[in-house]
C-alpha cells in the first residue's frame, strides 16, 4: 500500500518538497487552462519565461521553487493561505488544500 506521496514510494530525495511543488503546479496548469492563456501569456502574467511555463505545463518544475510557484499562482489572480497548527502527532507535516 502506497504511503499517499507517490515521491516517497519511489525513494525520491524530497519527497515533501517534490509533493507540495507538484500540487502548486497542478492549480498553476488549471489556472492557466481556466484563464484560456496561451504560455507567452502565462509567462509574461507570472513573471517567468515561456520555456519555464512549458517546462512547468510537461512536469518540469525542478528549476522553480515553491514560493515562485506561490508567486505564479497569485499573479494568475489566486490567493494561497498558509495555515499553521499543532500536529496530532511528534512530526508536523505540509499539505495543499485547496478550493
Amino acid at each position: 500500500m502506497g504511503s499517499g506521496n507517490v515521491f516517497a514510494d519511489l525513494g525520491l530525495p524530497d519527497a515533501e518538497k517534490l509533493r507540495i511543488k507538484s500540487g502548486l503546479v497542478i492549480e498553476i496548469t488549471k489556472a492557466v487552462r481556466k484563464l484560456g492563456l496561451t504560455q507567452d501569456e502565462a509567462a509574461r502574467r507570472m513573471g517567468i519565461t515561456q520555456p519555464k511555463v512549458s517546462g512547468m505545463l510537461r512536469g518540469d518544475f525542478s528549476n522553480l521553487s515553491e514560493r515562485k510557484l506561490m508567486d505564479c499562482l497569485n499573479r494568475l489572480g489566486y490567493d494561497i493561505e498558509i495555515k499553521v497548527k499543532p500536529a496530532a502527532e511528534p512530526l508536523g507535516h505540509l499539505v495543499i488544500a485547496v478550493a
